[in-house]
């Protein structure tokens, strides 16, 4: 099965690169991009998981309830996206499951950084995916971690896929900057080796980030975004579906090892 998963946040990746945006657009660009991914998952008639910050959330309920009411898993990205205390971990599950009647199950950090299991788990979560089993320079440096899911302290740790032997990450990055039929060929390889594939994204990318005065953003991220994006994982979807693949949510695909 691959396990589709976004991020959904306030869109402040601007601020990194010396760039005011006002929390308003912040907001109606990561919605715009949501709707967007919406709209792609339901013409392919597919499930994903939401990894949403309480924050937006709590200022776009109307959205969220659109996840829900499309049948895809809610999980939580943090209570902020620029900031983080252990304490947000229990308020950003309590504020997801107050807003939308559903357990959520699932964590993922800001940005894949570090956070303590024991802390995941005595917050009430199940899974945490906040891993990327790979090097990136200045990022990650995750060699030493399992490619594949694994149990610790209570907790199932779902990283992010990243192909056999390499270890070449396949998240959304890749996706704006290789061609897809390497895309394609590493996500069949890499799902016939490990059974699954965890693939993340943003709901920004799936909006125009061209605009370098505005938002700052270098090109090896803004390249192929808006519908040039929504293409491409929509010819991802048709060419695994076409070979058999089944795509699906976190919770859906390991509700035994949930469960246990």
């Amino acid at each position: 099965m691959i396990l589709l998963s976004f991020d959904v946040e306030e869109f402040d990746l601007p601020l990194e690169y010396g760039k005011q945006i006002p929390f308003t657009e912040q907001l109606s660009i990561s919605t715009e991009g949501t709707l967007a991914i919406l709209e792609l998952l339901a013409r392919n008639a597919i499930k994903a998981t939401f990894f949403i910050t309480a924050n937006y959330a709590l200022n776009q309920p109307d959205v969220v309830a659109k996840i829900v009411a499309a049948g895809h898993e809610v999980a939580s990205h943090g209570y902020y996206h620029s900031a983080f205390e252990n304490r947000h971990l229990l308020e950003s599950r309590e504020a997801l499951e107050k807003l939308t009647g559903l357990p959520v199950k699932g964590f993922r950090m800001a940005r894949m950084m570090p956070v303590d299991v024991l802390e995941i788990k005595k917050s009430g979560y199940s899974y945490n995916s906040s891993i990327n089993p790979t090097w990136l320079p200045g990022r990650y440096n995750n060699l030493n971690v399992s490619r594949t899911f694994y149990h610790e302290q209570g907790v199932l740790q779902l990283p992010s896929s990243v192909s056999p032997v390499i270890r070449f990450p396949l998240f959304w990055l890749s996706f704006h900057n290789l061609p897809m039929t390497i895309i394609n060929w590493l996500s069949i390889r890499t799902h016939k080796k490990d059974g699954y594939l965890n693939i993340y994204f943003h709901p920004w990318e799936f909006t125009n980030l061209h605009n370098k005065e505005r938002f700052g953003i270098p090109g090896y991220i803004s390249r192929n975004s808006g519908k040039p994006f929504i293409n491409r994982l929509d010819g991802f979807i048709q060419n695994a579906q076409k070979r058999g693949l089944t795509f699906g949510t976190i919770q859906q695909y390991f509700a035994a090892e949930l469960a246990s």
